[in-house]
């Protein structure tokens, strides 16, 4: 962990303990990459280090995830919020300013959550393979997936861990993403504490966020694969839509991990969200 400008060193020192905390880089402006579920810090680290030379860049892992203290993560942890105000203190402990926070997946609504919660923090918001909901509500809304859909997902985490992680992880890489990624992603997700996991899985697939889009104001980018079978195009044309100030970029890439399986492509639009402010008048 680098130095940085802490406006309180004792607490700054817990939460770096608690969230496996990594500082990089350099700079005025800082950036933080938000995990989703099922990974860790280590899922940003082809995207990271491109922006060290200009940013000061913020690495952690969510409490009951990755190398987190697992002794502090507890019952405040049954709400998505307690994330966003983890991030919150993070950011206020750092004294960090002219955040751009970079959520993946379930990490982008706890990034929304956060902009909403101290929104004078955060400058730019990028939704990487994000959805405020999964489950279809027909007929105005389909989040890609049936009620039956999510219990037999649940039903085999809980009866064959191993079963299960074997299915779900080419589903995240993509089954045109490498499989070097996929093997990888697989045993990530063989090693998560399944107590924790079960609990952060119900918070990502069960929530509706929908609610939140239209009180969200900092500029946001959408960022989806064309190709994801974990979360279908239309929800990020959803996303787009109803958050007031935001631009879509769709790769033509499989999976739900850009970060992973197309990190070129997902460094340069994070730095095309850098380098050009845009009002809802800019929308495409």
């Amino acid at each position: 962990m680098t130095s940085a400008s802490f406006t309180d060193p004792p607490l700054l020192r817990t939460l770096a303990q608690r969230h496996h905390l990594h500082i990089g880089g350099r700079g005025d402006d800082a950036i933080v990459f938000l995990h989703g579920f099922g990974a860790d810090q280590k899922v940003w680290r082809f995207v990271a280090p491109a922006f060290e030379a200009t940013h000061r860049v913020v690495l952690f892992d969510h409490l009951g995830c990755g190398s987190s203290d697992m002794t502090a993560y507890g019952p405040r942890h049954d709400r998505l919020e307690a994330y966003a105000e983890d991030v919150v203190a993070l950011v206020e402990a750092l004294g960090l300013q002219r955040v751009m926070l970079v959520g993946h997946s379930v990490g982008g609504v706890i990034a929304m959550m956060a902009s909403l919660a101290r929104p004078a923090l955060f400058s730019r918001l990028v939704l990487v393979s994000t959805s405020p909901r999964f489950l279809d509500d027909p007929p105005a809304y389909s989040g890609g997936f049936q009620p039956a859909d999510l219990r037999a997902l649940f039903d085999l985490m809980h009866s064959d861990h191993f079963g299960w992680a074997r299915m779900l992880a080419p589903m995240v890489v993509g089954e045109q993403g490498p499989q070097a990624l996929a093997r990888e992603f697989e045993v990530a997700l063989r090693t998560l504490d399944a107590r924790s996991a079960g609990r952060f899985a119900r918070l990502a697939f069960y929530g509706d966020h929908r609610a939140l889009l239209p009180q969200v104001h900092t500029p946001a980018l959408v960022l989806h694969c064309l190709r994801d079978r974990i979360v279908p195009r239309a929800v990020a044309s959803y996303l787009h839509q109803r958050l007031p100030d935001s631009r879509l970029l769709e790769l033509d890439a499989d999976g739900h991990c850009p970060q992973l399986s197309h990190p070129a492509l997902t460094i340069e639009a994070i730095r095309g969200h850098l380098a050009g402010p845009f009002s809802p008048a800019a929308r495409r």
